[in-house]
C-alpha cells in the first residue's frame, strides 16, 4: 500500500512548482505597456483570471465541504488533497485565459476602429524587442499618441472618413512596414543600400507614422477646441475679465 502522507508531499510538491513555473513564466512575458489601450487589455484579462481563480477555488472548498458532510469528515489527508487541489487552481487559473498578442489580421478585426487601436497596441509591445533603439523608443512615442487618438475616436462613426484613413495608417501600413522590416536578415538590417540602411529607413517611416497619428488626432479634436473657444468667448462676453485673469461676476445683459 502506498505512502498516503509521502504522496500528498509529492502532489503539494507538484502544485508549487506549478505555481512557481506559471509566475517566472509570467515575468518573462511582461513588457512595459505603451499605451493605454494595451494596458486595459492586460488589465482585463488580469481581471478575467482573479475571477477564475477565485470561482475555483470557491468550488473546490464547496466540494470539500460537501464530502466532509457526506463522510463526516475527510481527515487530515482530505485537507492537504484540498490544499494541493487550490494550489493547483491558482497555477492553472491564474494562467488562463492567456492574452494573446494579436496576429496581424486580427488587428483590422471588426468595425470598430476604437478596438482596433488597442489591438495595434499590444501587436507593437511585441514587436519591440526586435527593433533598434530609435525606432522602439519611436514606438513608445506612437504608444503615447494612439491613446490620445483613441480618446477622439469615442463616438466617431465607423463610416466617417478619418476612420477609414486610421485603420488604413494603423491597422495596414504600420504593421506592414514592420513584418517588412522584421523579414529581412538580422545582418543586413544596418547594411547600407541606396544611401539608408533598414534600421533607418524603419525609423525614418515610424517618424512619418507619428507625424500622421499626431495630425488626425489634431483634426478629430478641432471641434472639441472651437467649443471650447467659443464658451471661452461667452463667459469673458457675459461676466469680463479682470487684471489678474480671474473673471468678474458682472452680468453685462
Amino acid at each position: 500500500m502506498p505512502d498516503l502522507t509521502r504522496e500528498s508531499d509529492r502532489l503539494l510538491e507538484q502544485g508549487r512548482a506549478l505555481v512557481r513555473d506559471n509566475r517566472e513564466g509570467g515575468r518573462h512575458r511582461r513588457a512595459p505597456s505603451i499605451g493605454k489601450g494595451s494596458a486595459q487589455l492586460k488589465r482585463n484579462n488580469l481581471i478575467a483570471r482573479l475571477r477564475n481563480v477565485i470561482l475555483a477555488i470557491f468550488a473546490i472548498w464547496v466540494a470539500g465541504g460537501v464530502l466532509g458532510a457526506i463522510l463526516n469528515g475527510i481527515g487530515i489527508l482530505g485537507v492537504l488533497a484540498l490544499i494541493v487541489a487550490t494550489i493547483v487552481a491558482v497555477g492553472i487559473f491564474g494562467n488562463f485565459p492567456r492574452l494573446k498578442t494579436p496576429k496581424r489580421a486580427d488587428i483590422t478585426r471588426g468595425d470598430d476602429v476604437q478596438k482596433l487601436v488597442g489591438r495595434t497596441e499590444l501587436w507593437l509591445e511585441a514587436q519591440r524587442p526586435a527593433l533598434p533603439p530609435p525606432a522602439a523608443k519611436l514606438v513608445d512615442t506612437i504608444g503615447v499618441q494612439l491613446d490620445g487618438l483613441g480618446l477622439q475616436l469615442e463616438g466617431l462613426d465607423q463610416r466617417h472618413p478619418k476612420a477609414r484613413e486610421i485603420r488604413s495608417l494603423v491597422g495596414e501600413q504600420l504593421p506592414e512596414m514592420i513584418d517588412s522590416y522584421r523579414r529581412i536578415p538580422a545582418n543586413l538590417r544596418r547594411e547600407e543600400r541606396g544611401g539608408s540602411t533598414p534600421d533607418d529607413q524603419l525609423t525614418q517611416s515610424l517618424g512619418t507614422i507619428s507625424h500622421e497619428i499626431d495630425s488626425i488626432t489634431r483634426q478629430l479634436a478641432e471641434g472639441s477646441l472651437d467649443d471650447l473657444a467659443i464658451k471661452h468667448r461667452y463667459l469673458d462676453y457675459k461676466f469680463g475679465t479682470a487684471d489678474d485673469g480671474a473673471p468678474v461676476l458682472e452680468d453685462k445683459s
